[in-house]
């Protein structure tokens, strides 16, 4: 019998397109690994939500594994540790690997690599971090010739079959038990909201492509109307690897249309936000431009007004509906529709003058989908403070851009206290139609001149 093969399973949890998973199986027994490191990532490791998302979707890929008489293997502590653990016990000298990105995730494989031999391959995104640069062979730090350069390089790899069957040791080496690891949440299990709206695994990321297939056309038309929710809701199956991108593209290839060129230069936009964090590794936690450190910003950790201010954009009590409706959504389900996103972090960073990591540090407890590279990208392209970002002095009018973009239905569905007005009432509601839903806490003309005011003064104007 061929020595058994380690596979490293993190943000890769499917069977399909899975080169680590086909090429160990290629090779020898497989032995799927997946190692709960909450060290490695330090202030990064997952937040709640993921960790509801992980539990469902590892449960999900085990029962893959089974149906091939075949398991995961689940460990707790030091990733390396563990795997040379695992790798000694079953008498294995090889770790296959799919690449990740975030910075301790790559000093993992460097010290891993040291100890084993380690196999790392593609997977996770159309085109590997490092592999679309300039003439001169320079990483791009602007998204538009980024986008223009990968489009020149479609389409991306074929997809790699999964494994008809596989192979086992000869013994197995011991495995914690998944409800062990209390990734869902008790006293108080807030997580019924999310069990509504997601269900989880690679089945189910397939089951909602081919739904979507049909709206891709219309995505460039409704993607930005909170109210249709044209969204794929792919997100926190690509985050978790339970589909790839390459996939969608190859699935979606033949729906030629302008919502088809949007939704692809979104899946660029999360290669592209690898190679910022391969780059620029405290990107998510760092302004890029460090000039906006000298910005007077008010600070939760020392201003009780700011951390009031802070904890009603938490709660979605901020007297905006549209906002608020956002940020009700994503304590409810664990996600948020992305036109809102943009306006919820923008109103954080702008209307209450809050530094952009504490958007950032909650969006990564909140979200299923919070991503290292793309929330890091995300937030510094709305604060203005990024490699490539939106200026500053552009603030997002939150009462226009909601009924611009017709978020009636949408208020009504999150924001209840408001369900009985009207189409032109309840994007700004009057004080005494408010009934129990809180007035404004700061009006958007003093907000706008308050940020535009501390942005002149740190540029010494």
């Amino acid at each position: 019998m061929s020595a058994p093969q380690i596979l490293w399973l993190r943000r890769d949890l499917r069977m399909a397109d899975n080169p680590a998973l086909y090429h160990a199986a290629q090779k020898g027994p497989v032995v799927a690994v997946y190692v709960l490191d909450d060290e490695a990532p330090d202030h990064h490791k997952m937040g709640g939500a993921s960790r509801w998302w992980l539990h469902h979707s590892l449960e999900s890929l085990s029962k893959s594994f089974g149906k091939r008489n075949s398991q995961i293997v689940l460990r707790r502590g030091d990733a390396v540790e563990e795997l040379t653990t695992v790798a000694n016990a079953v008498g294995a000298k090889t770790v296959h690997a799919n690449r990740h990105y975030e910075p301790w995730w790559r000093k993992a494989q460097g010290k891993l690599a040291d100890a084993i031999e380690l196999e790392l391959y593609d997977a996770n995104y159309l085109f590997p971090p490092g592999f679309i640069t300039t003439g001169s062979g320079d990483p791009y730090k602007i998204y538009t010739p980024f986008y223009k350069a990968t489009k020149s390089k479609f389409p991306p790899r074929d997809c790699v079959p999964e494994p008809e069957t596989l192979s086992s040791p000869e013994s197995w080496p011991a495995s914690d038990e998944l409800a062990d690891w209390n990734l869902l949440p008790k006293n108080p299990d807030w997580s019924g909201g999310i069990a509504d709206f997601w269900k989880v695994g690679e089945e189910t990321a397939h089951k909602r492509l081919e739904e979507w297939e049909d709206d891709v056309a219309d995505y460039e038309d409704t993607r930005n109307l909170p109210s249709v929710d044209g969204s794929s809701r792919m997100s926190p199956h690509l985050h978790f690897g339970e589909i790839s991108p390459v996939q969608i593209c190859h699935a979606l290839k033949h729906k030629r249309s302008e919502g088809w060129d949007s939704y692809e230069s979104e899946l660029v936009w999360r290669d592209y936000a690898q190679n910022v964090i391969c780059q620029f590794p405290a990107y998510p936690r760092e302004n890029y431009r460090d000039q906006f450190d000298k910005l007077k910003w008010r600070d939760p950790d020392s201003d009780k007004d700011a951390a009031s201010d802070l904890k009603a954009w938490q709660k979605g009590m901020t007297g905006y509906p549209i906002v608020d409706a956002g940020m009700r959504q994503l304590w409810q389900t664990g996600w948020m529709h992305n036109r809102v996103r943009m306006i919820a972090a923008s109103f954080l960073i702008k209307h209450l003058l809050i530094h952009w990591t504490k958007g950032e540090e909650w969006f990564w407890d909140t979200l299923v989908d919070a991503d290292y590279g793309s929330n890091g990208t995300n937030w510094q392209w709305v604060s203005g403070t990024g490699v490539d970002s939106n200026m500053f002095p552009r603030i997002m009018a939150p009462l226009s851009q909601s009924e611009k973009f017709g978020a009636a239905d949408y208020i009504r569905e999150y924001v209840p206290e408001l369900t009985g007005l009207s189409d032109e009432e309840i994007h700004d509601p009057a004080d005494e139609k408010r009934g129990e839903y809180p007035c404004k806490i700061i009006g958007h003309k003093e907000a706008r001149e308050r940020a535009l005011a501390a942005y002149r003064a740190m540029k010494g104007e």
